[in-house]
């Protein structure tokens, strides 16, 4: 593979956005590619937004997408898919979003308003293909809410270059082995919604 995929994972904190990048990076190490990726944590125990930067390809300098150069935005929250937005490249770029608000504290104490809208935004500002996901609800189809992280890799699993077999070894080798079985199914859920 000769170019370098950059993908932004953002949410808030306990969503399984570090363990996401973590399966994500892994899956590229386990077919032979250079891998690397970042992590910011915000008040990630209050709910504050937590972003990582997952970089992969043959060779792979930096942790960081460049604004402007990223292939995918997955977002676990609905407002922060429109925080990342401008790090999204031009053309033919991909921001795949859970179905999912979360009212942050600044909102609950009317020092702020939530954004309305955050699809037409987001198609207002980047030449994306924007993919609204329930996750949740099919995280729960699965047998565990906690599973919409996993959901959520189904879905960008049909961008990448990956095969399921990586997939499934990479997800079972690092989740509790009594999570596997939901994990694999909350995977395919994710990745077969993409193509209804």
């Amino acid at each position: 593979m000769d170019r370098i995929f950059n993908i932004i994972i953002a949410g808030v904190g306990g969503q399984g956005i570090l363990t996401a990048s973590e399966i994500l990076a892994k899956v590229a190490m386990e077919v032979g590619l250079d891998a690397k990726k970042s992590e910011v944590h915000g008040m990630s125990q209050r709910g504050g937004s937590v972003v990582s930067h997952v970089r992969f390809g043959k060779k792979v300098y930096s942790p960081l997408v460049e604004k402007g150069a990223c292939d995918i935005i997955l977002s676990f929250e609905k407002s922060e898919a429109l925080r990342w937005v401008h790090y999204l490249k031009e053309e033919g770029g991909k921001v795949v979003i859970n179905d999912l608000e979360i009212i942050p504290t600044t909102v609950s104490l009317k020092l702020d308003t939530y954004p309305t809208n955050i699809e037409d935004q987001i198609r207002d500002k980047a030449k994306a293909e924007v993919i609204l996901v329930p996750a949740t609800d099919l995280a729960r189809q699965a047998g565990d809410a906690r599973t919409a992280n996993t959901v959520l890799l189904g879905v960008i699993s049909n961008f990448l270059p990956f095969e399921d077999k990586v997939w499934e070894k990479v997800i079972s080798d690092n989740v509790k082995k009594e999570t596997i079985e939901v994990n694999l199914k909350a995977f395919y859920l994710g990745k077969n919604y993409y193509k209804k």
